[in-house]
């Protein structure tokens, strides 16, 4: 029962204080006069029934919204009814709601801390002359469409398919047809439990049709809107005006009210643009009262040349309505004197945020934007394949290769304090995870997640600083607290950002997963992206100044192809004790491919010895850049 956008229902489970519970007559309706006759009757099956009027009685309803008993039956007793009785009177009272909204009667029942909560507790849903039952569910705002209507059909004992399912102020409603599934979903309610813990609730009430199906246009007025829209077209611009076609005179002589906030009155419009003037370029729906645009996502497909769309002056409160149409290749749009308009701080978030939907937007509400960057790709264009690493020289190459070697050999041995050497005194890290809205502590990221410094998420500068660690002992330390690793050394690739005498920045990516402490590897594999700023150190190595780490889940192919040839566990002794064949074979070999002997030695041992096929598998890895760049440094 509605009064004001509340309900007296929705009370999240609770009931009122006990202090308010009897009270006659209360509010604004204090002194409204009603039938003594009934006012004098027994109200329930009881004594200490309400005296005054019940809060229902006091509000017209024409939906009904009242509980009503699975019993309850047309021109039977003439009794008052009374949802809180017990127990429930047989046979009921088929006209109690007719009665209720004609003279006001409500309320009734033992004072037993009874509650307004519509069809909640007793019985089921009564029978309706429509055949209609509308199902309300108190909060329902909150809740994802899709999420709360498949909650309800895995539970519901009878199939239903909800029709037009609409959020009203705080609470989301849709219909059915069919008696079984009303009372069926009535049976639903406080079953489900959503992610805060509340138990949901559903009410269900016998209803009018909805809207939609009382306000289809009929025949001969479809065809009168076909010639007014045809009035309203300019074939030489390709335009349609349907700016306030509501109040259109043409229209209005005949009686006859196109809305285009109803769903059944813009689909016929639609269906008729799509008809006779599919290659309609500019569309003036200006002045309509629309509040939604589901219907009109319908012209990307069938309006495809359109180019200019002017919705001003409606009643859309949100730019997520923007999504439904965002495949339209819009150039201008007009978007002013709508609701929305009003939750942006300043006019680039505006506009930032309206081509987020339309990238080749020109002009918005009618003023110029600036060019759009991106790429106007018509057809589909196949991007150029990754180029590897670019080192610059091979000094360079060789210089940060043994690096890496050296760095990740220590990193993922288990024991990182040794890094100590690989960092400057006043060195400087700092960690990063993809910005995301979802709780990052169910992924596989929430230990790294608690650490990052993400500038999208971390807003507050003191909180930036703190994760911030200074100097490398604050470094080594942190590094020692991460999950052990193993990286895949041939999913490297090398960036060399800056190359000066006195330093040096690359960029390293690449894949790793997680070492659990019996030595098994997790499932998930992540990527990283590590910027390393380097100053020389000693004769031939480097030092970090700074470090900025990226992690972040791999995506389907990076998995594929991690780990599919393990880099050779680093020893101080690369070539153990080998026969003199064998040690002429492998210092051949290493001559003849480039290889280093450790190298040399793996490609040798997985072919058997096999000088000619060992080569042959080289060659073949070679060519196909399976082979990482660790394995030519000697």
């Amino acid at each position: 029962m509605a009064d004001g956008g509340h309900y007296y229902n929705e009370h999240d489970d609770r009931t009122a204080p006990q202090q308010y519970r009897n009270r006659k007559g209360r509010g604004g309706n204090k002194g409204r006069s009603y039938d003594r006759s009934r006012r004098d009757r027994p109200r329930g099956g009881h004594p200490g029934g309400f005296g005054g009027p019940g809060p229902r009685s006091r509000l017209d309803d024409p939906d009904g919204d009242v509980t009503m008993s699975d019993n309850s039956q047309d021109n039977s007793s003439q009794n008052r009814f009374n949802p809180y009785s017990r127990p429930f009177r047989k046979g009921g009272d088929g006209r109690f709601d007719r009665d209720r909204r004609g003279r006001g009667g409500g309320g009734g029942g033992g004072n037993r801390g009874g509650n307004f909560r519509g069809a909640d507790r007793g019985g089921g849903v009564g029978k309706t002359r429509s055949g209609w039952y509308k199902v309300t569910i108190p909060h329902g705002k909150k809740y994802d469409k899709k999420w709360i209507l498949t909650a309800l059909q895995n539970i519901c004992s009878v199939t239903y398919t909800p029709v037009q399912y609409h959020v009203d102020h705080n609470r989301a409603h849709f219909y059915v047809d069919d008696s079984s599934a009303a009372n069926a979903l009535h049976r639903c309610s406080h079953k489900i439990t959503d992610t805060d813990g509340y138990k949901v609730e559903v009410h269900v009430n016998p209803s009018n049709p909805p809207s939609f199906l009382l306000t289809d246009l009929k025949p001969e007025h479809l065809e009168h809107l076909k010639q007014c829209m045809a009035k309203r077209f300019d074939g030489s611009q390709q335009s349609l005006d349907l700016n306030n076609i509501r109040t259109d005179p043409d229209l209005a002589s005949q009686n006859i009210e196109v809305t285009l906030n109803r769903k059944s009155n813009m689909e016929a419009v639609i269906k008729i643009i799509q008809e006779n003037i599919p290659e309609l370029t500019c569309l003036n729906m200006s002045n309509n009262r629309i509040h939604k645009l589901d219907e009109l996502s319908e012209l990307v497909t069938k309006v495809p040349n359109l180019k200019t769309l002017n919705l001003s002056h409606n009643e859309l409160k949100s730019d997520r309505e923007l999504d439904k149409v965002k495949g339209l290749k819009l150039v201008e749009l007009w978007l002013n004197r709508n609701p929305l308009c009003d939750f942006f701080k300043d006019q680039p978030s505006y506009i930032s945020a309206v081509r987020q939907r339309f990238p080749r937007l020109l002009k918005l509400d009618g003023n110029d934007l600036p060019p759009p960057i991106g790429f106007d790709v018509e057809t589909p264009t196949t991007i150029p394949p990754c180029k590897g690493s670019c080192f610059g020289s091979d000094e360079i190459k060789a210089l940060i290769l043994r690096f890496l070697q050296q760095y990740y050999s220590i990193y993922d041995s288990g024991d990182r304090q040794p890094l100590l050497d690989a960092y400057h005194d006043g060195a400087s890290l700092s960690l990063t995870t993809p910005y995301s809205t979802q709780n990052p502590s169910r992924s596989s990221l929430g230990e790294y997640h608690k650490d990052t410094r993400n500038l999208k998420r971390i807003k507050d500068s003191t909180v930036r600083f703190r994760l911030l660690k200074h100097t490398r002992l604050n470094v080594v330390a942190f590094l020692n607290e991460l999950p052990k690793t193993q990286h895949d050394i041939a999913s490297f690739t090398v960036d060399v950002n800056t190359y000066t005498n006195m330093l040096l920045s690359f960029t390293v990516s690449g894949v790793f997963k997680e070492v659990v402490v019996d030595g098994k590897s997790r499932e998930s594999t992540m990527a990283f992206s590590r910027v390393f700023i380097t100053v020389p150190a000693g004769g031939s190595g480097l030092c970090i100044v700074n470090d900025q780490m990226f992690i972040r889940m791999a995506t389907t192919e990076e998995i594929r192809r991690a780990f599919v040839a393990p880099a050779p566990t680093p020893s101080s002794s690369p070539v153990p004790t080998l026969t003199a064949p064998q040690q002429e074979m492998l210092t051949a070999f290493s001559l003849k491919s480039g290889m280093n002997l450790e190298w040399s030695q793996k490609c040798l041992q997985d072919n058997g010895w096999d000088f000619n096929t060992a080569a042959q598998v080289f060659t073949k890895l070679k060519t196909e850049g399976k082979i990482p760049d660790v394995a030519f440094i000697k």
